[in-house]
């Protein structure tokens, strides 16, 4: 039987695509296993995303797999009965393995973590794509390769695993050459609305200076989905290394979040602009900073909405 899909670490990848683009839709199982999990939290938990939106969530204490957000409210689009049987039956291989690994390196008692990051894509063209890997204690451990078919160990004990999981092989492809496609197709039967939505970013420019200092300037971006989006500074139309940011976060309500800050000399007169390109606004959008605004310490600027 082919191994439990499980959560992962930054080493893993993205944990979802960072932009969704047009006609791209991704289905991904992240789940993080614990060998000594501390009080109040499970031993296993895992939270299942379509594009960057997490759809739905399960854990080994409450034993069920619950829709999250929208889909909450969606009905029929999942038999979550059924849905909490398998996460059951996954759970149990998973722990199987992370014992297997502890045994290894003869560690029964230490703490550890086993994760695993696992999907499919699927495009407007027909193609698709597909990962499976996981990790140990924060290190690669071992990915599936579905272009040779095959088990890639990447930690010594991984080898172990590779034997017990390769006469599954054939298992693992065709879940992730056809049937994760199959469900991620299903899926969007009841959740292009949700994940094709365009909402677009509200801006914010201040500035922050005290006598004789250089003015940081930042432009902040908020209430935007999808998660993509350009945005820099201009000085007289010409771009502007940021000082730092750029960064997007979660900023609640399944939307985005965004700044960056440019250091500029004392009284300088230049025009400066926030410029932001986003696929919900019809064309780049320009918010200039007025200087005259900057007189003294503390923020200054204003607000544009789209």
């Amino acid at each position: 039987m082919v191994p439990i899909l499980l959560s992962l670490p930054l080493l893993l990848g993205p944990a979802v695509p960072h932009e969704a683009q047009a006609g791209r839709y991704s289905l991904t199982y992240l789940y993080t296993g614990l060998s000594r999990p501390g009080e109040g939290y499970p031993w296993l938990q895992g939270t299942v995303f379509l594009n960057d939106q997490a759809f739905f969530h399960y854990d080994s204490e409450s034993g069920k797999a619950e829709p999250l957000g929208p889909w909450r409210h969606i009905q029929g689009m999942n038999d979550w009965e059924k849905e909490s049987q398998l996460q059951k039956f996954r759970e149990s291989i998973y722990l199987e393995t992370l014992q297997d690994i502890m045994a290894y390196y003869n560690d029964s008692n230490g703490s550890h973590i086993l994760q695993e990051r696992l999907g499919c894509e699927l495009q407007n063209n027909g193609s698709s794509g597909a990962f499976w890997k996981s990790a140990y204690d924060g290190k690669d451990f071992i990915e599936f390769n579905k272009e040779i078919s095959t088990w890639v160990p990447l930690d010594p004990a991984a080898w172990n695993t590779k034997k017990k999981w390769e006469p599954y092989v054939q298992n693992a492809k065709a879940y992730l050459e056809k049937e994760c496609p199959g469900i991620l197709q299903r899926y969007l039967n009841y959740s292009r609305h949700i994940l094709d939505r365009q909402d677009p970013p509200s801006v914010a420019v201040t500035s922050r200076t005290t006598p004789g200092e250089k003015s940081i300037l930042r432009c902040q971006v908020y209430g935007f989905y999808p998660q993509g989006i350009g945005l820099h500074w201009t000085r007289d139309s010409e771009v502007q290394e940021s000082k730092s940011g750029g960064d997007v976060l979660p900023s609640g309500g399944g939307t985005y979040l965004s700044s960056v800050l440019l250091e500029v000399p004392p009284q300088d007169r230049h025009h400066y602009s926030c410029h932001v390109e986003h696929s919900a606004l019809a064309q780049p959008l320009s918010v200039p900073w007025d200087s005259r605004q900057d007189t003294g310490a503390g923020d200054t600027g204003g607000t544009q909405s789209q």
